[in-house]
């Protein structure tokens, strides 16, 4: 009996250090997972500003250059018609790398928010997809913290990107509320739905759930905040809320970014 006991508490323990080693190695993954979402975030914005930079402003002289040609041969038809030939292509690129550097990092989303950086790429995405998106933004002269800004995007661009690609929606809405102390995105499509066997899967913590929706919910748990899913036959619905504190709303804000746009883009 004693030494029944004994194997008992030895077991005891050997399955608690199991426990906390492994809510460690949890913890770990975690950490790092927020740092590589971070570095993706970092990585976004220094690309965009490279394409603008660099890439945008070889174009630019590129621009200047057809100019001066269509200049000298503007007395030849056949020389002058393959001058302005190059200039649409290079007008063509110009505007490809500048909504590529947008859809990186939109600068709207530095200077004056996510209300208008959401409306900005839910317009675009309306235009690209051919689906019928509605939106309900609350506008308010409160800035949310950046980290905040920042999450609620890619939030948004995910659950776009999975409407057009898995949903078959016709029609989508979006809206962006303040209510009580949170602030809450949700993001609504009309389409087939998901599978209730599947929807349970997405809803844990399985490999099915795929990059893309782990990343959201490491974006939001790194804010305390959750992410939802409901869906059946009329659609699916991906409800993100992120607690706020009154400390960390910044009235009016404008953060400087550290990348400068010419206007009249292209979503």
């Amino acid at each position: 009996m004693w030494t029944f006991l004994k194997n008992a508490r030895r077991l005891a323990r050997s399955h608690a250090e199991l426990q906390a080693q492994a809510s460690e190695r949890a913890t770990e993954l975690r950490k790092l997972t927020q740092r590589l979402l971070n570095v993706q975030d970092e990585e976004r914005r220094k690309l965009a500003r490279d394409l603008h930079d660099s890439t945008g402003q070889t174009l630019t002289a590129l621009k200047i250059s057809i100019a001066f040609l269509q200049e000298r041969v503007k007395q030849d038809p056949e020389s002058a018609a393959a001058a302005a030939a190059i200039e649409v292509l290079t007008d063509q690129a110009i505007q490809e790398i500048r909504t590529m550097s947008y859809l990186l990092h939109p600068p709207l989303l530095d200077e004056v928010g996510l209300p208008c950086a959401a409306e900005w790429y839910v317009e675009g995405f309306a235009k690209r997809s051919g689906i019928e998106v509605s939106m309900d933004l609350a506008r308010e002269n409160a800035r949310l913290p950046d980290t905040v800004e920042i999450a609620l995007f890619r939030v948004l661009q995910e659950c776009l990107t999975n409407i057009h690609r898995h949903s078959g929606a016709s029609r989508a809405s979006v809206s962006l509320q303040r209510q009580g102390g949170n602030i809450v995105l949700e993001v609504r499509d009309s389409g087939q739905g998901i599978a209730p066997e599947r929807l349970e899967r997405l809803r844990g913590a399985s490999a099915d759930t795929g990059v893309g929706l782990a990343g959201m919910r490491e974006r939001l748990l790194d804010l305390h905040g959750k992410l939802e899913m409901e869906s059946n036959g009329n659609g699916t619905t991906m409800k993100a809320t992120v607690p706020l504190s009154p400390a960390s709303i910044s009235p009016g804000r404008r953060t400087q970014s550290d990348m400068v746009f010419s206007p009249g883009f292209s979503n």
